[in-house]
């Protein structure tokens, strides 16, 4: 369960989040800058592919101010050909998971670590993680949420490192639900590691854990 006493740090820290606000403009215009760099990300090896198959890379959708912010793994085919992040059947599942707490998807922001799919929806590469990695941090620093909820694994080991929490990364099955408080530039932030909704698509009895773990971000809301 997420712990009262980081509950306490992050109200305290709420005069650090009102002196670093930014105009919606400058935030729109970071973002788009953001955008227009990976449809040109050249760099990558899922940059050919991408181009091969007519995809998209997929940015982000939500809030540009939300407090909660929910970090992916890569986009699956129905998210490369509409360029929009869980839109197919686990985004269903997060949007069900969204609706248990009375929140839609202009209420939070939805993004992944790898903003390009990978061949056959398989698992990021460490290489792909590194190469798309800075665009998660501008995106982070955009948007300045209070709580980041990670989808899956990968996710989860990313953010929690980045953030200087490596030692406390473990099996998600471990770590599901639990709230650990971080420092960014903008003042504390709270990191969620979340199971990825996919997980509900393959056994029923693990969307009761997603609907409990969610149930424990209403604090934020």
């Amino acid at each position: 369960m997420i712990g009262g006493s980081q509950r306490t740090l992050l109200l305290e820290e709420k005069n650090i989040y009102n002196k670093t606000m930014v105009s919606l403009e400058e935030r729109y215009e970071d973002m788009k800058k953001i955008r227009d760099e990976l449809i040109h990300f050249k760099e990558s090896p899922l940059y050919e592919y991408r181009v091969q198959n007519k995809y998209f890379p997929v940015v982000g959708e939500g809030s540009h101010t939300a407090r909660l912010m929910f970090v992916g793994e890569a986009p699956g085919q129905n998210e490369a050909e509409t360029a929009r992040p869980f839109c197919g059947r686990s985004g269903r599942v997060l949007d069900e998971m969204l609706e248990s707490i009375k929140l839609n998807r202009s209420d939070v922001y939805i993004t992944n670590i790898v903003k390009d799919r990978p061949p056959e929806n398989r698992d990021p590469t460490e290489e792909e993680i590194k190469l798309y990695a800075p665009f998660l941090d501008r995106q982070i620093n955009i948007i300045r949420p209070r709580v980041i909820a990670t989808l899956g694994r990968y996710s989860m080991s990313y953010i929690m490192k980045h953030y200087g929490l490596g030692t406390e990364v473990g099996q998600i099955s471990a770590l599901h639900g639990r709230e650990f408080v971080a420092k960014t530039d903008y003042g504390s932030v709270a990191i969620v590691p979340l199971y990825h909704p996919a997980v509900a698509l393959y056994d029923g009895g693990n969307k009761q854990t997603l609907l409990q773990d969610f149930a424990a971000l209403k604090k934020y809301i």
